[in-house]
């Protein structure tokens, strides 16, 4: 076959894939299931993130975006851990830029999905470059804490993705208690900061993300004491998360406009934290063992994205005003049928 034919050959698949594109068009359900899936992939690269701090692979690879100098690891136990992290941002990048794609060819279009779902793709990149500044950077203390905070920043987008792309906005406003939106608000400011707390602890513990006979930078404050110090801090903020999450669940119990799915998330988030607070004072009696820090991690995450869900569902912070006899309609899901004047 000549080169000229296969150039034909090339341009008219790229052009039938492209008028394909153009044809295509995504359902609401569909598109919610897309940023389902991106939420998933966010979460397994935190989990997969923590687990090579935890096996001291931070360093396995210590150039980026190059193993050693080559595009594949050698045949090492930390270098294959890390450079298998660095592997797994591939689907996690595919999801994130299928859901910013997809979010122009959903029917009916919803400009506010397409500047959500932008974030995610960006999200991807700045963890890219964040991530080869924290192996650049020898794992200091500040790059990973930065890098961590920034995976719960783009968490919490896509987060925000999945619940828009599963709720319709209708023709009404949602109606909801002034007081629990305030409440489900600052308790998320409070998992934030118990977030940050923890990543100070872990900064300043024995899991610095080397392996044996690497020098880390640690986050020194009060010489041997620091690592007690900030995990007790760490603590007395969770145990304040804590009080605010029941506070949560307990106003969606009174509410009367609060609906059975703020109830289950709040109900939700109560469960993790306590499980998180058992796993807390287990790993810190048995000298932070790497399995259950570990899970500590893995539960974390669960909860910010439980208590961003709970906030979510909480609804609006300005109430509806709803008229005598009136009651509020309940907001539609993308899983549910559409009336004719919002279809496309």
């Amino acid at each position: 076959m000549s080169v000229n034919v296969m150039l034909t050959a090339m341009a008219q698949s790229f052009l039938s894939m492209r008028r394909r594109l153009r044809e295509l068009t995504v359902t609401p359900a569909q598109y919610a299931l897309a940023a389902y899936v991106a939420l998933g992939a966010f979460t397994l690269i935190v989990l997969s993130g923590a687990a090579v701090r935890l096996t001291g692979s931070g360093l396995g690879c210590p150039r980026w975006p190059r193993c050693y100098g080559k595009v594949y690891p050698p045949l090492n136990t930390h270098a294959l851990i890390e450079f298998s992290n660095r592997m797994v941002t591939i689907p996690v990048t595919i999801a994130a830029l299928l859901a910013f794609a997809l979010a122009f060819r959903r029917r009916p279009y919803r400009r506010d999905l397409k500047w959500t779902a932008a974030l995610l793709p960006l999200g991807v990149l700045a963890q890219a470059v964040l991530g080869g500044l924290t192996v650049r950077g020898a794992l200091d203390y500040g790059w990973v804490m930065a890098h961590f905070a920034l995976s719960m920043l783009v968490l919490a987008a896509a987060v925000a993705l999945a619940w828009r792309a599963s709720h319709e906005p209708g023709a009404r406003p949602r109606a909801s208690d002034r007081m629990l939106v305030l409440a489900a608000r600052t308790t998320t400011a409070l998992g934030a900061l118990t977030i940050f707390a923890g990543t100070a602890a872990t900064a300043a513990g024995p899991h610095a993300g080397g392996s044996p006979g690497q020098r880390i930078n640690r986050l020194d404050i009060d010489g041997k004491g620091t690592m007690d110090f900030v995990i007790h801090r760490h603590g007395e903020i969770a145990l304040a998360f804590g009080l605010a999450a029941l506070g949560v669940w307990w106003l969606a119990r009174r509410s009367a406009s609060a609906d059975s799915l703020v109830r289950r998330a709040a109900t939700a988030t109560c469960a993790l934290i306590a499980l998180q607070g058992i796993v807390g004072l287990d790993q810190y009696k048995t000298h932070l063992p790497t399995e259950l820090v570990w899970v500590h991690v893995s539960l974390a995450s669960l909860t910010w994205v439980s208590v961003l869900w709970t906030a979510c569902a909480a609804g609006r912070l300005q109430p509806r005003v709803v008229g005598l006899g009136e009651s509020p309609e309940p907001e539609k899901t993308a899983f549910s049928a559409y009336s004719p004047e919002i279809r496309a």
